[in-house]
C-alpha cells in the first residue's frame, strides 16, 4: 500500500487511452452530510471530459443514486448499484432516462426467517427496484430513499426473488449485532456489515466488483485501465478488482490495507486528489 503521491500512471495524462473509473459514493463523492465539495464535482467532471468512463458504484439503490449522478451532471455512461445486484446504463433517450442492463436476485426467504428469529428488534427491508422498499418498520430518516410499503415480517418472507435484504439492528449494540450474523453462517449468499448495526445482503458472488467487471467486458476496456475508490468494507472486493485500487483516507485499516494507495480523507477533498493523475494539465 503506496500514499498516493507515489502514484505514476502511463497513460495519466488525460490524453491517453479510456480508464473506467469507478466510485464509491458516501464517504468518497459525498461527505458525511450528503455534501458535494466543488473540487470534487470539478474533478468527476474534468474525468469524463477527457474521455473517462465514470461509473458510480454505491450499496445506494437506483433511486438513491440517480439525484448524485445529476449533481455530477453525468446523464450518460453507468451506475453499479445495490452493492452490484443492479447494473444501469444511462442515457437520456430512454423514457426515464435509464435502462436496467442487469438484475441479480436470490430467493430472501430463507434467510429472512433465520434473522427475524434470531434478532427480533432488527428492522428489514426489501428492495425493490426503481420504486423503495417493503418493510417491517419505517427506517431512520435518510437510511433509505423511494417509497415504503410497511408490511409485516411474515408477509415480508412472501416477497420472493429479491435484489438484497437490508437488516437494520435494533437493541443490539455494533458488536453484538455482528456477532449474531457472524453466528448464523450465512454461506449461501454475500453480506456486508456496515460500520453500525446494519448489514447489506445479496446473491452470492455478487458484489460492486462482479458487476464492475461486467461493464468492464461490456465497454471491452483492458483490466489494467480500472481504478476504484472507495472507503466502506463493500468497496474491499472493488478495490482489489481494480488495477488502481484506492482507499479514503478515513477508510479503517481493513479497507486500506486492500488498497494499492491511499488518498486524503473525504473531508479533504481526497476523491479530487486521486483523481488527479488522470487529468491533462495536472
Amino acid at each position: 500500500m503506496a500514499e498516493l503521491s507515489s502514484i505514476q500512471y502511463a497513460h495519466g495524462t488525460g490524453e491517453g487511452p479510456t480508464w473506467i473509473i469507478a466510485l464509491d459514493i458516501d464517504g468518497t463523492v459525498l461527505d458525511y452530510d450528503g455534501e458535494l465539495a466543488p473540487a470534487v464535482r470539478d474533478a468527476v467532471v474534468a474525468a469524463q471530459r477527457a474521455g473517462h468512463e465514470i461509473v458510480l458504484a454505491s450499496g445506494r439503490d437506483l433511486v438513491g443514486m440517480l439525484p448524485v449522478a445529476e449533481k455530477l451532471g453525468l446523464s450518460e455512461g453507468w451506475m453499479v448499484c445495490s452493492n452490484g445486484c443492479v447494473v444501469v446504463r444511462l442515457d437520456p433517450e430512454f423514457g426515464a432516462g435509464y435502462w436496467i442492463e442487469q438484475v441479480s436476485t436470490f430467493d430472501a426467504a430463507p434467510v429472512l426467517r433465520e434473522l427475524v428469529d434470531k434478532l427480533p428488534s432488527a428492522r428489514f427491508a426489501v428492495e425493490v427496484i426503481g420504486h423503495g422498499y417493503r418493510v417491517t418498520e419505517l427506517f431512520n430518516d435518510g437510511e433509505l430513499a423511494g417509497n415504503f410499503e410497511v408490511v409485516t415480517p411474515e408477509n415480508l418472507l412472501k416477497s420472493g426473488m429479491v435484489t438484497r435484504v437490508i437488516v437494520r439492528g435494533g437493541d443490539e449494540t455494533p458488536e453484538d449485532f455482528s456477532q449474531a450474523i457472524s453466528a448464523l453462517g450465512l454461506n449461501d449468499v454475500a453480506y456486508f456489515i456496515g460500520f453500525n448495526a446494519w448489514m447489506d445482503i445479496a446473491p452470492h458472488g455478487v458484489s460492486k466488483a462482479s458487476a464492475l467487471e461486467h461493464v468492464r467486458q461490456r465497454l471491452e476496456i483492458p483490466s489494467d485501465r480500472t481504478m476504484a475508490v472507495g472507503d466502506g468494507h463493500n468497496d474491499i472486493e472493488m478495490i482489489q478488482w481494480a488495477a488502481r485500487g484506492i482507499a479514503m483516507g478515513q477508510a479503517d485499516l481493513e479497507v486500506r490495507l486492500a488498497a494499492d494507495e491511499v488518498t486524503a480523507p473525504v473531508t479533504k477533498d481526497g476523491l479530487a486528489q486521486a483523481l488527479r493523475p488522470l487529468l491533462p494539465n495536472r
